[in-house]
């Protein structure tokens, strides 16, 4: 398992990727296309056009790491197939990704994140 937080985000690159791109063209894509930075801590998902292959691309704090996956049966779920330069996931959801099952739908089933914002205002109550 990469991490198990739920402060951590997942953003999938919304287009088939070129896989023999390695830490420094995928930070790029990252940088460049997605416009986030990668030494935020967030992972980066992308996956191959014939969606039988993935890397996950992070930084830990200490270096940045790459996790891939190829699939001996089957094939990835296509994260490009919505009409959007990005596609955000929850960590559960890269799990479920990454095991090759379809994201057909996105249910609430936890609480939305409790900013200090919100503690403050529910505070002067």
């Amino acid at each position: 398992m990469i991490g198990s937080s739920r402060a951590l985000r997942v953003f999938a690159y919304a287009g088939p990727c070129d896989l023999r791109k390695s830490y420094d063209g995928l930070a790029g894509l990252v940088a460049n296309e997605l416009r986030r930075d990668l030494l935020d801590g967030d992972l980066f998902l992308f996956v191959n056009r014939r969606r039988n292959r993935a890397k996950v691309l992070f930084f830990d704090g200490t270096g940045v790491c790459i996790y891939m996956k190829r699939m001996d049966k089957g094939r990835f779920p296509a994260p490009w197939r919505r009409s959007v330069r990005e596609l955000e996931m929850t960590m559960s959801e890269l799990a479920l990704f990454l095991e090759g099952a379809a994201l057909l739908e996105r249910m609430a089933l936890s609480p939305q994140r409790i900013s200090p914002s919100d503690l403050a205002s529910s505070a002067r109550i």
